[in-house]
């Protein structure tokens, strides 16, 4: 099954290392080679707006999953620990925003970003993908902390500590694998949404890296060659993977606690 997982990955190995001259539906199995994979890689660089793109993914990836990891634990904490009061409809009413799926959301947050605002900007993509992630990570750390016994919380109030000095010094730190797994989670998923960021988003600076690989699909019009496209793509995957390579502790860690 692995094998067959990655026979895609050896195609768009394959034949972005190819000119376009070498690229035929004959040749599709054959390898490339490195001095044409690394002209397409300048030709995406310097002929299309992916690069614009990549650096407004990065953008997205970091800071909307953090904010979401963050206030997903706060709002954990104060369910599960503080014991707010009606916390679970508190909770419930945060978990409704992954229950109605994003292609009903799209025109009201079309419509309300066109009229505060909003559209086409930073702040506002980073804001909707902070909404769209939290419950998520509310559902998750919600989960994690019924795990920790009670006696901790209470032993630090006994200590003298109070209630922000607990979550930042203590909570928090005890739940850096669940925050790992949910903050890489998260951030694949920003980094390959299209449908969000291909309705609230138009100018090449703002828009996140796959609608404009997207759009490079159009060849026609003098548009780049299909080896030109397959490089970007190549391009675009990297990042998440190496995201997954370099958590990979946190993230199989994370995996085994079993709390959700």
């Amino acid at each position: 099954m692995g094998l067959l997982w990655l026979v895609p990955v050896y195609l768009l190995l394959a034949n972005a290392g190819k000119s376009d001259a070498d690229y035929s539906g004959d040749q599709l199995w054959a390898p490339g080679n490195i001095a044409d994979l690394g002209a397409n890689v300048g030709k995406v660089l310097t002929t299309t707006d992916v690069p614009a793109g990549l650096g407004a993914s990065l953008i997205y990836s970091l800071a909307a999953p953090l904010i979401a990891v963050v206030l997903g634990a706060a709002i954990g904490f104060a369910v599960v620990v503080l014991k707010l009061r009606h916390g679970f409809a508190w909770f419930f009413v945060v978990f409704c925003g992954s229950v109605f799926p994003l292609q009903m959301m799209v025109i009201p947050w079309f419509d309300v970003y066109a009229r505060t605002g909003l559209y086409d900007t930073t702040g506002g993509m980073i804001a909707i993908y902070s909404a769209v992630t939290l419950p998520f990570s509310a559902f998750v750390m919600r989960n994690f902390f019924t795990g920790i016994a009670e006696t901790v919380f209470e032993a630090a109030v006994v200590d003298g500590a109070g209630v922000w000095r607990i979550f930042t010094r203590i909570f928090l730190p005890m739940s850096t694998s669940a925050l790992a797994v949910v903050f890489i989670l998260q951030a694949t998923w920003v980094w390959n949404d299209l449908l969000v960021s291909l309705i609230l988003t138009q100018s090449a600076s703002t828009r996140p890296v796959m609608p404009l690989l997207n759009a490079l699909q159009s060849v026609e019009g003098g548009g780049p060659g299909y080896t030109v496209i397959l490089t970007a793509a190549l391009m675009v995957s990297i990042p998440t993977a190496a995201l997954f390579l370099v958590s990979q502790k946190f993230f199989q860690k994370g995996l085994s606690l079993g709390q959700y």
